[in-house]
């Protein structure tokens, strides 16, 4: 069997998506209070940058990807008005719900469909834009999500990837500090869930860095890509082009 990475543990590859199910199924509920938490509400001035690179007119079409309990897909339908069409997917059941639920409570029905990013359920070149926030870190095989991503874009589609990276290194002691030590602590005290947290530090430290994923993108087939870091490399936004 082939090995892949789940936080720092090795694991199958056929057992990952199993194990990153169990982690979101137990923390859906209070994803978004958790988010607001840890980030001390960070994570809204990040989405909503993601908004503004985005551009989007009205009439377009975009995919949300790991799409979780909605903010990105809402704000998009915004911007895209009754002639765009926004889908919102996620390959966890337990998050999509939450996300649809929401956008439902808000007056907003879009297209929601349970997706895997490696092997999305979509015609080639019908997506003017395609957002993935917080969940390509979550994926088995990236090379292989990132290729589904372009193929449904349009040619000059643009890709937005939103997702931890790698940290100012005076930062870094601290914020390791932070991850393992507070964190958890925090999952356990607010979501009954001390073991997905540490899940989450360990695989922001497995995900690719900075330049790495730029050049995973540029593999993938966008000819030009862009990177943003947001709260000195915490957090990054890829844009890419697809040419």
């Amino acid at each position: 069997m082939t090995q892949t990475h789940f936080g720092y543990s090795t694991v199958d590859e056929s057992e990952k998506a199993g194990k990153v199910r169990g982690v979101f199924d137990s923390v859906a509920s209070k994803y978004d209070l958790m988010n607001d938490v840890m980030s001390a509400g960070l994570h809204r001035a990040w989405k909503a940058y993601t908004v503004q690179v985005a551009n989007l007119k009205p009439g377009e079409r975009v995919l949300d990807i790991a799409g979780g309990t909605g903010d990105l897909s809402r704000a998009f339908a915004r911007k895209v008005g009754e002639t765009g069409v926004v889908v919102h997917t996620d390959i966890n059941e337990a998050m999509l719900r939450q996300g649809r639920d929401r956008l439902l409570d808000e007056g907003l029905i879009l297209p929601t469909s349970l997706a895997d990013a490696e092997k999305l359920p979509f015609k080639s070149e019908s997506f003017d834009l395609v957002s993935v926030a917080f969940g390509l870190r979550n994926m088995t095989h990236k090379d292989a999500a990132l290729a589904e991503m372009c193929r449904v874009l349009k040619p000059g589609g643009r890709l937005l990837v939103l997702e931890f990276s790698r940290i100012a290194e005076p930062l870094r002691k601290p914020y390791d500090w932070y991850s393992f030590n507070i964190l958890p602590k925090l999952g356990s005290l607010l979501a009954g869930d001390a073991e997905s947290y540490r899940y989450l530090a360990e695989s922001i430290r497995m995900h690719p860095d900075q330049a790495t994923l730029k050049a995973m993108m540029k593999t993938a087939g966008f000819g030009h890509v862009d990177v943003h870091n947001l709260s000195a490399g915490l957090v990054a936004l890829h844009a890419g082009i697809k040419c």
